[in-house]
C-alpha cells in the first residue's frame, strides 16, 4: 500500500470540516493505532524497560488498539486485535514464574447496537467471556473467572446455570497474574481484564498517575475535577465510563465524585448478614438471578459456602456481597436509596447526564473503593442492563459506512511543518514497520526524490531538508511495510 500526501512550504491553508460528534463513533482509541502490540516478557524486563513485538504465539508483530470503525443505521462495528497499546505483561505464576499463556491477535470483530433498549421482561446474562470491549479493542469480562465452590472444591463452573451458588471473583482468584494494567489472558490468547483498565484510563486521562521509574499506575491522590470518559463499550450499546460521573444524575453543574458500588460485602456491617455465619444463605440480589433461570427462590444454598478463611476471605465470591438496594440502613432504619446512598444499581449502572449524553443515557461506570481499589462488581456483574444485541462476529455482512482505519492502512497525515534558517522539519503520522520515502518540486507534475529509506519510529516519520525556493512542494510516499499478523 502506498500513502501519498501533498504539503506546499511557503503559505499553506489548511481546511477541514467537523462531523457532529457521536460518541459510538468518535470514542475510539486510534492515535496509536499505527505502531506494534508490545509486552514485558519478565520483570527483569519490565524492570529495564525492554520490550518485545513478538513473543509465544506471536510470531508476527500486530498492530495495537483497534484497526477499523464503521456503522450501518442498525449497528456500529468495530475490528481489532485486542492487543492494547499500553505496554502489556509480564504474568507470573503464583510462585512468580513465567506464566503459561500469552496473549494474541484475536482478529476480532464485535458489533454494538446503534439504538439501546431497555428488556420489558428479563435482563441478558453477562456470561463467561466478551461482555464488551474498550475504546483499545481490548476485551472486557465480567467480575468472575469461571470457577465456583462444589461443596468441596473448587471447579469451572459458569455463573449463568444453576449448578452451583458459589462463584470466584477473578480479582481474588486470578489476581496473581494480573500484569500491571490488570490484564491477563486464557489459553484462547484473549488479553482482557474484569476490573479498572488502569492503563488504558492512564491514556485517557481520567485520574490516573503514572510513575516512570517503577512502571506503575496508580490513582490520583488529586482532587478529582472532570468527569470520567467513555473507557468502552457494553453489547447492549450503552457507554462504560471510569470511576467518575457527576454528583447529581441530571446537573452536570453538581461537581465530580466517585461512582459509588452498589454492593458492600457481607460482613455484618451497613445491614448485611454475616456470610462467615451464614455459610449457607445467599444474598437475595442471587436468588432473584436464580429465579429467573427458573429456580424457584429462596436465599437457602444447597451447597455451603467455604469458611471464611485465609484461602477464602470474605469477597472472594460475588455471592459474599449484598446490594444496597435490598438492605435497610441501620442508622436510620430507612432503606437504602440509590442516588443519596450509593450511585450505581445491582447492574453497575445508572441514568445519567454525561458530556457524551447530555440529555441522559444509561451507563456503565468502574467501581473502585475510596482507596482506588476495584470493587464489586468491577465492570459487568451477572447481568446487562439492557439488551444484549451486540456481540462478537465473523463477518459483516451489509453496507457500512467507514470511520477509521488503523494498523497498516493507518492514514498519513502531515503535521506543520517547522522552518528554520531554510531548514525544513517534516513530521508525519506512520505506520510502524513502514519505509517511506520524501519527495519535492517546485509545482504538483515534477517530483525528484529528496530522502528514501526511512523508516517509521513507533508510529511517527521524520525527515529534515533543505528549503531551495519560496515555494516548495514536498510529498511522503509509503514505499514498503514489513511483514505484520493482519486483523
Amino acid at each position: 500500500m502506498k500513502t501519498t500526501i501533498l504539503l506546499i512550504v511557503g503559505m499553506a491553508v489548511v481546511c477541514c470540516r467537523k462531523a457532529a460528534a457521536d460518541a459510538q463513533l468518535t470514542s475510539w482509541l486510534t492515535v496509536n493505532a499505527g505502531q506494534y502490540a508490545r509486552v514485558y516478557t519478565t520483570t527483569n524486563a519490565r524492570a529495564s524497560g525492554t520490550t518485545v513485538t513478538t513473543w509465544s504465539g506471536q510470531s508476527l508483530p500486530a498492530y495495537a488498539d483497534v484497526a477499523e470503525v464503521s456503522h450501518s443505521s442498525t449497528w456500529l462495528y468495530v475490528k481489532y486485535t485486542g492487543l492494547a497499546s499500553h505496554i502489556m505483561g509480564p504474568w507470573l505464576t503464583p510462585q512468580g514464574g513465567q506464566f503459561m499463556f500469552w496473549p494474541t491477535n484475536q482478529h476480532g470483530i464485535s458489533r454494538f447496537p446503534r439504538t439501546p433498549t431497555l428488556p420489558t421482561g428479563n435482563k441478558t446474562t453477562t456470561g463467561t467471556g466478551y461482555s464488551g470491549i474498550y475504546v483499545n479493542g481490548v476485551a472486557i469480562f465480567n467480575a468472575l473467572d469461571g470457577k465456583a465452590w462444589n461443596g468441596s472444591s473448587m471447579v469451572m463452573g459458569p455463573h449463568n446455570q444453576l449448578t452451583y451458588y458459589w462463584h470466584r471473583n477473578a480479582p481474588i482468584g486470578e489476581g496473581f497474574n494480573f500484569d500491571y494494567a490488570l490484564g491477563h489472558q486464557p489459553p484462547t490468547g484473549v488479553y482482557h481484564t474484569h476490573q479498572n483498565p488502569i492503563a488504558l484510563r492512564y491514556q485517557l486521562g481520567d485520574h490516573v498517575d503514572y510513575n516512570s521509574a517503577t512502571r506503575n499506575y496508580s490513582e490520583s491522590t488529586n482532587p478529582v475535577t472532570k468527569h470520567s470518559p467513555i473507557i468502552g463499550w457494553a453489547y447492549d450499546g450503552y457507554p462504560i465510563y471510569g470511576p467518575y460521573g457527576y454528583s447529581i444524575t441530571n446537573d452536570p453543574t453538581s461537581g465530580v465524585r466517585r461512582m459509588v458500588s452498589g454492593y458492600v460485602e457481607r460482613d455484618g456491617n451497613n445491614g448485611t448478614d454475616s456470610v462467615a455465619s451464614n455459610l449457607s444463605v445467599i444474598p437475595a440480589w442471587y436468588a432473584r438471578f436464580r429465579q429467573k433461570l427458573g429456580s424457584s427462590y429462596s436465599t437457602t444454598a444447597s451447597t455451603a459456602r467455604p469458611a471464611v478463611d485465609s484461602t477464602y476471605p470474605l469477597g472472594t465470591f460475588a455471592e459474599d456481597w449484598s446490594y444496597l438496594g435490598d438492605l435497610t440502613n441501620p442508622s436510620t432504619g430507612q432503606p437504602y436509596k440509590q442516588g443519596s446512598d450509593f450511585a450505581l444499581d445491582e447492574y453497575n449502572c445508572r441514568w445519567c447526564y454525561t458530556p457524551e449524553y447530555p440529555a441522559g443515557t444509561y451507563a456503565y461506570f468502574v467501581a473502585n473503593n475510596a482507596n482506588g481499589n476495584g470493587t464489586y462488581p468491577y465492570v459487568f456483574g451477572y447481568e446487562f442492563v439492557g439488551n444484549a444485541t451486540g456481540g462478537t462476529v465473523t463477518s459483516i455482512t451489509e453496507a457500512v459506512t467507514t470511520n477509521f482505519t488503523g494498523g497498516a492502512n493507518s492514514t498519513l497525515k502531515l503535521s506543520p511543518p517547522t522552518i528554520s534558517n531554510n531548514v525544513v522539519t517534516l513530521v508525519w503520522t506512520a505506520t510502524e514497520g513502514g519505509i517511506y520515502r520524501v519527495d519535492a518540486g517546485g509545482d504538483l507534475s515534477k517530483w525528484a526524490t529528496n530522502a528514501s529509506g526511512i523508516a517509521a519510529v513507533l508510529n511517527h516519520g521524520t525527515n529534515t531538508t533543505s528549503k531551495t525556493t519560496t515555494n516548495q512542494f514536498f510529498r511522503v510516499v509509503r514505499t514498503g511495510l514489513a511483514s505484520y499478523d493482519p486483523n
